[in-house]
């Protein structure tokens, strides 16, 4: 059953066994895990099928040091991702290995459960499996180009991306069409209703606004899969068992949160030019867009004590940063059939990336809300712009390969999870009366250390391989230039079987409450370099299973 209620008074509502609130990847794998099973699930997203006014203004938040981004918090069916480009890695063994130099303890899961719940996400969700990112995948194309690189101290790393990105909201359909899953629209938790001792405490509803008023959802059990930020802050908000808020008894919640800070910084001015790299320069094969970037090798990190940061390359074109260049891809992108037949009619080729803004999803202009004033406004600045657009076709659509010279360095850093970063409640309230989230954090002394090192492992090799050489100075950057938010939030929540270092424990389960968990990457104990979805996904369905355990005997009631 769905139920719009911006539209619709809410029906007479059963006692669930499952409440999970949100629809974006982690509460869309839930549900479609948990659809036709014996559990009753209610899924309650606080937008509707299509982005409102009224959902765009509960995505506020207040930011101090690295902006956070509005469209990363989408108040829609599906939510972030009907914004993402889809990327996504497996998280590396290092990641999930204790750090003491990064005062990071390690993940409390074995990675080799890990990949096998990265493959189940592959064959359900459309994610790359293991075989796609390696040799019999988009690993193959190393060996075309230019040039044939080997390194010493760096390792390549590839990122994924399914040629159709995964909207969560339309690739769980048919969970919402269920008859043990019901999905509420409009229906936006302003807190969870709990009672009981600190630490032994029980969640009893969901409070909920909605177009007509307040109503309360009540369950056995309940998941928070609402976003990196989202989470942390219903859990500040929700006092009624401990004054600090649900699972904070020991103060953890909203400590430890985590980014990929990213931005551009250096050139590299090739030695000579360069007309095919597709493997790090990025294409379109095999079903997949992607491209490998560069990582310090993990006995490297170990040898210096530093995080898991990787670097890409992007080619330099004439008409790299047009603005009408960005304004036709992002017309060709919205009308999805002529962008998919295109697509469809080059299945079986290597199509080379000629823009970064074919596979870019962060910009002002690429995430304006469709409508026909941006449409207009788009239009207008490809024929403003059309000596820049005419070149850029006639390469892209004729096949043709223009000649490298210069390539861009994009950074993605791994953040310390330091718990001077964090979530917490704003003085400002929303529509609702809720405290905003204030996110506070900015790149440490260790993070910024690690990209210096990379960068210097990347000019030595660059050099060595007869690559060119690599223009810029990370070290003496001042002010730091790798401050962009990646939304890719993160760690707010983090799993720890000791309640003293995380708020969750190892099944995911609120250490303060017994009938309440938390789904999505606030769990994440660190980030890695990868983007987090494939992971966020990978550990919805083990939480599913989980929870389908947990509900089936008396476990929740003790």
């Amino acid at each position: 059953m769905i139920v719009d209620l911006a539209k619709d008074a809410a029906p007479e509502l059963p006692e669930y066994d499952v409440c999970v609130v949100g629809s974006g990847p982690a509460g869309a794998t839930l549900a479609r895990e948990l659809a036709g099973g014996p559990l009753r699930v209610c899924v309650l997203e606080s937008g509707v099928r299509v982005p409102t006014q009224k959902g765009d203004a509960l995505r506020s938040c207040e930011s101090a040091g690295i902006r956070v981004k509005e469209w990363s918090r989408e108040r829609v069916l599906g939510g972030a991702s009907t914004t993402w480009a889809g990327l996504s890695s497996p998280l590396d063994p290092i990641d999930l290995a204790p750090r003491p130099w990064a005062g990071a303890p390690g993940w409390p899961i074995p990675r080799a459960e890990l990949l096998a719940l990265y493959e189940e996400a592959a064959a359900r969700y459309r994610f790359p499996a293991a075989r796609d990112f390696g040799p019999e995948g988009f690993a193959r194309l190393r060996a075309r180009g230019a040039s044939q690189i080997a390194w010493k101290s760096l390792e390549e790393k590839v990122f994924l991306a399914a040629a159709e990105p995964q909207d969560f909201g339309r690739e769980c359909a048919d969970a919402w069409a269920a008859a043990n899953v019901d999905l509420l629209l409009d229906a936006t938790v302003v807190e969870l209703v709990a009672a009981g001792a600190p630490g032994a405490a029980r969640a009893t509803a969901a409070r909920v606004r909605t177009a007509h008023g307040e109503l309360w959802v009540r369950a056995r059990a309940f998941v928070l899969a609402a976003g990196g930020i989202e989470n942390a802050r219903l859990l500040l908000v929700s006092r009624g068992a401990c004054p600090a808020g649900l699972g904070n008894e020991t103060g953890r919640v909203g400590l430890g949160f985590m980014n990929h800070p990213k931005n551009y910084f250096g050139i590299l001015r090739l030695a000579r030019p360069i007309e095919e790299l597709p493997y790090f320069f990025g294409a379109l094969h095999g079903g997949f867009a992607g491209y490998a970037g560069l990582r310090l090798s993990e006995a490297r990190q170990r040898e210096l004590g530093v995080l898991n940061s990787y670097a890409r390359f992007e080619p330099l074109f004439p008409w790299s940063d047009d603005a009408g260049v960005e304004a036709l891809v992002t017309l060709v992108k919205r009308s999805q059939g002529l962008y998919s037949r295109w697509k469809r009619g080059r299945a079986d080729e290597v199509v080379e990336l000629r823009d970064w803004s074919e596979t870019g999803d962060d910009s002002e202009r690429q995430n304006a809300r469709a409508g026909k004033l941006t449409t207009l406004r788009l239009a207008g600045s490809v024929v403003l712009h059309a000596p820049s657009v005419v070149r850029y076709a006639w390469f892209r659509l004729g096949r043709r390969r223009p000649a490298v010279r210069r390539v861009r360095l994009r950074h993605f850093l791994e953040m310390r999870p330091d718990d001077s970063n964090r979530i917490e409640l704003a003085e400002r309230g929303d529509a609702h009366g809720v405290p905003l989230p204030r996110v506070r954090h900015a790149c440490g002394e260790l993070d910024r250390r690690s990209l210096v090192e990379l960068w210097r492992a990347l000019r030595t090799e660059l050099a060595a391989n007869g690559l060119g050489e690599l223009e810029g100075d990370l070290e003496h950057a001042d002010p730091w230039p790798i401050d962009q938010d990646a939304s890719h939030h993160m760690g707010a929540t983090r799993m720890s079987a000791d309640p003293r270092l995380g708020v969750v424990d190892p099944q995911l389960r609120l250490h303060g409450a017994r009938n309440v968990w938390i789904a999505g990457a606030s769990v994440f104990p660190t980030s890695g370099c990868a983007n987090p979805t494939l992971t966020i996904v990978a550990l919805s369905i083990r939480l599913a299973r989980r929870l389908s355990q947990a509900l089936s005997g008396a476990e929740v009631a003790r």
